[in-house]
Protein backbone atom coordinates (compact mmCIF):
# COMPACT_ATOMS: atom_id res chain seq x y z
CA UNK A 1 0.00 0.00 0.00
CA UNK A 2 1.28 3.34 -1.16
CA UNK A 3 1.32 6.02 2.06
CA UNK A 4 -0.30 9.24 1.67
CA UNK A 5 1.97 12.19 0.47
CA UNK A 6 4.54 13.22 3.11
CA UNK A 7 4.62 16.29 4.83
CA UNK A 8 7.90 16.90 3.20
CA UNK A 9 7.37 15.48 -0.56
CA UNK A 10 4.29 17.93 -0.15
CA UNK A 11 6.65 20.85 0.79
CA UNK A 12 8.23 19.99 -2.19
CA UNK A 13 5.45 20.14 -4.48
CA UNK A 14 4.24 23.07 -2.99
CA UNK A 15 7.47 24.58 -3.19
CA UNK A 16 7.99 23.96 -6.94
CA UNK A 17 4.95 26.24 -7.98
CA UNK A 18 4.51 23.75 -10.94
CA UNK A 19 1.71 23.82 -12.87
CA UNK A 20 0.88 21.05 -15.22
CA UNK A 21 0.36 22.16 -18.90
CA UNK A 22 -1.50 18.82 -20.49
CA UNK A 23 -2.52 19.72 -24.27
CA UNK A 24 -1.87 20.68 -27.71
CA UNK A 25 -3.60 23.10 -29.32
CA UNK A 26 -6.54 20.87 -31.20
CA UNK A 27 -5.45 20.36 -34.46
CA UNK A 28 -7.75 18.64 -37.27
CA UNK A 29 -6.31 18.36 -40.83
CA UNK A 30 -3.52 21.25 -39.96
CA UNK A 31 -6.07 23.73 -38.75
CA UNK A 32 -6.85 25.12 -35.70
CA UNK A 33 -10.53 24.70 -34.06
CA UNK A 34 -11.70 26.84 -31.33
CA UNK A 35 -10.19 27.31 -28.26
CA UNK A 36 -11.82 24.76 -24.84
CA UNK A 37 -13.82 26.71 -22.73
CA UNK A 38 -13.48 28.85 -19.72
CA UNK A 39 -14.72 29.01 -16.50
CA UNK A 40 -16.72 31.79 -16.15
CA UNK A 41 -16.36 34.62 -13.21
CA UNK A 42 -19.24 33.54 -11.56
CA UNK A 43 -18.14 30.36 -10.76
CA UNK A 44 -14.53 31.35 -9.32
CA UNK A 45 -13.35 31.84 -6.01
CA UNK A 46 -13.97 35.52 -6.53
CA UNK A 47 -17.89 34.56 -7.55
CA UNK A 48 -18.98 32.92 -4.83
CA UNK A 49 -22.63 34.12 -3.25
CA UNK A 50 -21.87 36.93 -0.21
CA UNK A 51 -24.02 35.84 2.70
CA UNK A 52 -23.79 39.52 4.14
CA UNK A 53 -26.01 40.12 1.24
CA UNK A 54 -29.20 37.94 2.06
CA UNK A 55 -32.26 39.82 3.65
CA UNK A 56 -31.31 39.95 7.76
CA UNK A 57 -34.83 38.01 8.32
CA UNK A 58 -34.04 34.97 6.68
CA UNK A 59 -33.01 31.89 8.10
CA UNK A 60 -29.92 30.23 6.69
CA UNK A 61 -30.48 27.06 5.79
CA UNK A 62 -28.70 24.09 8.01
CA UNK A 63 -25.25 22.60 6.14
CA UNK A 64 -25.81 18.88 5.89
CA UNK A 65 -23.10 17.19 8.17
CA UNK A 66 -19.56 16.14 6.47
CA UNK A 67 -19.70 12.87 5.05
CA UNK A 68 -17.16 9.83 6.66
CA UNK A 69 -13.89 10.17 5.20
CA UNK A 70 -13.02 6.80 3.15
CA UNK A 71 -9.75 5.08 3.75
CA UNK A 72 -7.55 4.12 1.34
CA UNK A 73 -8.49 2.69 -1.86
CA UNK A 74 -6.87 3.62 -5.46
CA UNK A 75 -9.22 5.47 -7.94
CA UNK A 76 -10.11 3.95 -10.97
CA UNK A 77 -12.28 5.81 -13.08
CA UNK A 78 -13.75 9.52 -12.88
CA UNK A 79 -17.38 10.34 -14.13
CA UNK A 80 -18.57 13.66 -14.77
CA UNK A 81 -21.95 13.67 -15.98
CA UNK A 82 -22.65 16.97 -16.74
CA UNK A 83 -19.75 17.11 -19.16
CA UNK A 84 -19.75 13.69 -20.47
CA UNK A 85 -16.65 12.53 -18.99
CA UNK A 86 -16.23 9.12 -18.41
CA UNK A 87 -12.75 7.55 -18.63
CA UNK A 88 -9.90 5.15 -16.57
CA UNK A 89 -7.84 6.74 -14.20
CA UNK A 90 -3.92 5.95 -14.23
CA UNK A 91 -1.40 6.48 -11.70
CA UNK A 92 1.39 9.10 -12.23
CA UNK A 93 4.02 10.44 -10.38
CA UNK A 94 6.00 13.89 -10.69
CA UNK A 95 7.32 15.37 -13.97
CA UNK A 96 10.22 17.13 -14.91
CA UNK A 97 9.07 20.68 -13.96
CA UNK A 98 8.12 18.92 -10.47
CA UNK A 99 4.25 18.61 -10.88
CA UNK A 100 2.60 16.23 -11.74
CA UNK A 101 2.96 14.43 -14.79
CA UNK A 102 0.31 13.71 -17.52
CA UNK A 103 -0.83 10.77 -17.98
CA UNK A 104 -0.17 8.89 -21.45
CA UNK A 105 -1.39 11.27 -24.75
CA UNK A 106 -1.69 8.01 -26.46
CA UNK A 107 -5.04 7.65 -25.37
CA UNK A 108 -7.30 10.72 -25.42
CA UNK A 109 -10.00 9.63 -22.56
CA UNK A 110 -7.20 8.33 -19.54
CA UNK A 111 -7.19 10.60 -16.69
CA UNK A 112 -4.26 10.36 -14.25
CA UNK A 113 -4.27 10.45 -10.37
CA UNK A 114 -0.73 11.67 -8.60
CA UNK A 115 -0.08 8.79 -6.46
CA UNK A 116 1.77 11.04 -4.17
CA UNK A 117 -1.44 12.40 -3.12
CA UNK A 118 -4.15 10.67 -1.11
CA UNK A 119 -7.04 8.35 -2.67
CA UNK A 120 -9.88 10.12 -3.94
CA UNK A 121 -12.68 10.22 -0.87
CA UNK A 122 -9.51 10.10 2.27
CA UNK A 123 -8.81 13.18 3.96
CA UNK A 124 -7.12 15.56 2.35
CA UNK A 125 -5.79 16.41 -1.12
CA UNK A 126 -6.50 14.41 -4.21
CA UNK A 127 -5.24 15.36 -7.19
CA UNK A 128 -6.02 14.12 -10.41
CA UNK A 129 -5.07 15.25 -14.37
CA UNK A 130 -5.65 14.84 -18.03
CA UNK A 131 -4.99 16.21 -21.60
CA UNK A 132 -7.44 18.88 -22.59
CA UNK A 133 -6.44 18.37 -26.07
CA UNK A 134 -3.85 16.56 -28.76
CA UNK A 135 -3.05 16.80 -32.19
CA UNK A 136 -5.47 13.75 -32.53
CA UNK A 137 -8.66 15.43 -31.24
CA UNK A 138 -9.99 16.56 -28.35
CA UNK A 139 -8.74 15.03 -24.79
CA UNK A 140 -10.59 13.59 -21.25
CA UNK A 141 -10.87 17.23 -20.01
CA UNK A 142 -11.45 19.32 -23.13
CA UNK A 143 -14.93 20.64 -21.78
CA UNK A 144 -13.91 20.84 -17.69
CA UNK A 145 -13.77 24.53 -18.06
CA UNK A 146 -17.35 24.22 -18.67
CA UNK A 147 -18.36 22.93 -15.12
CA UNK A 148 -19.93 25.23 -12.90
CA UNK A 149 -20.55 25.63 -8.73
CA UNK A 150 -22.47 22.43 -7.57
CA UNK A 151 -21.61 19.84 -10.73
CA UNK A 152 -20.92 16.48 -9.37
CA UNK A 153 -17.78 14.54 -9.70
CA UNK A 154 -17.29 10.41 -9.36
CA UNK A 155 -14.32 8.32 -8.59
CA UNK A 156 -14.95 4.86 -8.69
CA UNK A 157 -12.71 3.26 -6.54
CA UNK A 158 -10.62 -0.46 -6.51
CA UNK A 159 -12.61 -1.18 -3.26
CA UNK A 160 -15.96 -0.97 -5.23
CA UNK A 161 -16.67 2.33 -3.47
CA UNK A 162 -17.47 5.67 -5.59
CA UNK A 163 -16.52 9.10 -3.91
CA UNK A 164 -18.98 12.16 -4.99
CA UNK A 165 -17.25 15.35 -5.04
CA UNK A 166 -19.39 18.39 -5.46
CA UNK A 167 -17.25 21.72 -7.10
CA UNK A 168 -16.74 24.44 -4.85
CA UNK A 169 -15.25 26.67 -7.39
CA UNK A 170 -13.10 26.76 -10.93
CA UNK A 171 -9.89 28.86 -11.89
CA UNK A 172 -7.79 29.21 -13.88
CA UNK A 173 -4.14 30.41 -13.46
CA UNK A 174 -1.41 31.90 -15.87
CA UNK A 175 1.98 29.73 -15.12
CA UNK A 176 3.69 32.69 -12.94
CA UNK A 177 0.34 32.90 -11.10
CA UNK A 178 0.06 29.11 -10.48
CA UNK A 179 -1.00 29.04 -6.35
CA UNK A 180 0.81 26.02 -5.62
CA UNK A 181 0.16 26.06 -1.97
CA UNK A 182 -3.63 26.69 -2.74
CA UNK A 183 -4.02 23.61 -5.26
CA UNK A 184 -1.93 21.11 -3.60
CA UNK A 185 -1.83 21.72 -0.26
CA UNK A 186 -3.07 19.82 2.61
CA UNK A 187 -6.73 19.99 3.98
CA UNK A 188 -8.61 18.54 6.70
CA UNK A 189 -11.01 17.19 5.00
CA UNK A 190 -11.71 14.91 1.79
CA UNK A 191 -10.82 17.61 -1.05
CA UNK A 192 -9.96 16.75 -4.55
CA UNK A 193 -8.55 19.10 -7.52
CA UNK A 194 -8.85 18.13 -11.62
CA UNK A 195 -6.24 19.74 -13.63
CA UNK A 196 -5.81 20.52 -17.60
CA UNK A 197 -4.32 23.02 -19.73
CA UNK A 198 -6.28 26.35 -20.37
CA UNK A 199 -5.04 29.97 -20.23
CA UNK A 200 -3.89 31.67 -23.94
CA UNK A 201 -2.10 29.64 -26.10
CA UNK A 202 0.91 30.44 -28.33
CA UNK A 203 2.18 28.45 -30.79
CA UNK A 204 6.13 28.38 -29.76
CA UNK A 205 4.57 27.97 -26.09
CA UNK A 206 1.57 26.21 -25.92
CA UNK A 207 -0.78 26.97 -23.33
CA UNK A 208 0.00 29.52 -20.86
CA UNK A 209 -1.66 28.32 -17.96
CA UNK A 210 -4.20 25.79 -16.54
CA UNK A 211 -7.72 25.05 -15.25
CA UNK A 212 -8.19 24.06 -11.91
CA UNK A 213 -10.97 22.55 -10.65
CA UNK A 214 -11.45 22.44 -6.76
CA UNK A 215 -14.44 20.31 -4.79
CA UNK A 216 -15.04 18.58 -1.72
CA UNK A 217 -16.45 15.20 -0.88
CA UNK A 218 -20.56 15.55 -0.05
CA UNK A 219 -21.05 11.49 -0.13
CA UNK A 220 -19.96 7.72 -0.91
CA UNK A 221 -21.64 4.82 -2.16
CA UNK A 222 -20.95 0.98 -2.16
CA UNK A 223 -18.00 -0.42 -0.96
CA UNK A 224 -16.22 -0.10 2.43
CA UNK A 225 -17.03 3.19 3.72
CA UNK A 226 -14.07 3.77 5.82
Amino acid sequence: MRRPLTPAARAALVAAGAAVCLGSWLVHEGTRTQAPPGPSAADSWQGAPDPSSAPSTAAAPAAPPDPAPLGWSRPTRIRIPVIGVDAPVAEVGLGASGGPEPPSATDRNLAGWYGGSVTPGSTGTSVVVGHVDTTAGRAVFYDLGALHRGNLIDLARADGSTAVFAIDAIEVYGKADFPSGRVYGAAGRPELRVITCGGGYTKATGYQGNVVVYAHLVRSAGGPAG
